[in-house]
């Protein structure tokens, strides 16, 4: 006798069918396909992931054991690791990465109105990079170096939910800056990064759509100062100055001002000068919301 559902499909019963439905109707991910269905797959790399599956047999010597369950679970077709290993071989990425956006989009809708700690109402990103590394003899393409091979997980996390909105993956050589080539600035959004991606040059297109950014300034970063704002350093604040950059180059790429924000971090025992073109907020929000993407980073450290 059938207790109930059991607790995977209870999870996957939350999750948009038919949306998936469309996404396979978009690239024909279904066609010529008798048994084995790109729902049967991803339910099935669904189970591998919640359960901790490391391999094709694992997740078949799993599956079997519970044959008895698979119906009710969803997973009509016949699951071996030849299927496994050609569904994941054959059938399109775009499919599942057009359902991956289709339940970001979902989840962002859970969490719009949660509070992270700061009273703003604008949507706040981190960027951020994690490199993992891979075995040499299986990932060849992955360059990274000499005897070691890796690939850089470039990540948008939207900081209300925690919600990665973007991810790129690169071989390990690929260096940071360059995911913001691939990135479409969100008006009125705030981007929090470490100085791996202070590059005026990329910054500008940023600026004119009004988006906000915040970043670590470098040592060697060549910026005048033109005014200086009145702080209270009680609260951990150096300096608060405008700025503009020097150097020909420097000037042309980013034409604009910049405010400069020191900030003197008593856990930490470290000072930080951070840059960003917004001029409204004040100096200690800046520095509070930089310090929220160290979440970030403490999560890579965990993972």
């Amino acid at each position: 006798m059938n207790p109930g559902p059991t607790i995977f499909s209870q999870i996957i019963d939350f999750l948009p069918e038919k949306k998936f439905r469309q996404c396979v109707n978009r690239y024909n991910g279904d066609h010529r396909i008798r048994s084995f269905t790109c729902y049967d797959q991803f339910l099935c790399m669904a189970f591998a992931q919640l359960a901790y599956r490391e391999s094709l047999r694992d997740i078949e010597c799993c599956l079997r054991a519970m044959r008895k369950k698979l119906y009710h679970m969803g997973i009509r077709g016949t699951v071996s690791p030849s299927t496994l290993a050609d569904a994941n071989e054959t059938r399109g990425w775009r499919i599942y990465s057009d359902f991956a956006q289709a339940l970001i989009h979902e989840a962002r809708r859970l969490y719009v109105d949660d509070d992270f700690g700061l009273e703003l109402k604008e949507t706040v990103y981190a960027l951020d990079s994690s490199t993992i590394d891979l075995c040499l003899s299986t990932f060849p393409w992955a360059r990274f170096r000499k005897t070691k091979v890796a690939v850089k997980l470039h990540t948008l996390l939207d900081l209300r939910g925690d919600i990665p909105t973007f991810i790129w993956i690169t071989d390990g050589k690929v260096h940071d800056v360059n995911v913001l080539d691939h990135l479409v600035p969100e008006p009125g959004a705030i981007y929090i990064r470490d100085r791996a991606y202070l590059d005026f040059q990329r910054l500008y297109p940023m600026h004119q759509s009004t988006a906000v950014f915040v970043t670590r300034s470098k040592t060697n970063t060549g910026l005048r100062r033109i005014y200086s704002h009145k702080v209270d350093k009680t609260t951990g604040v150096i300096c608060d100055q405008t700025v503009v950059p020097t150097g020909y180059y420097r000037k042309k790429d980013y034409p604009e001002k910049l405010r400069r924000i020191k900030y003197l971090d008593a856990d930490k025992g470290r000072s930080f000068v951070y840059l960003t073109n917004q001029f409204m907020l004040p100096a200690l929000t800046i520095a509070e919301l930089y310090r929220y993407r160290w979440r970030m980073d403490k999560a890579d450290l965990e993972n």
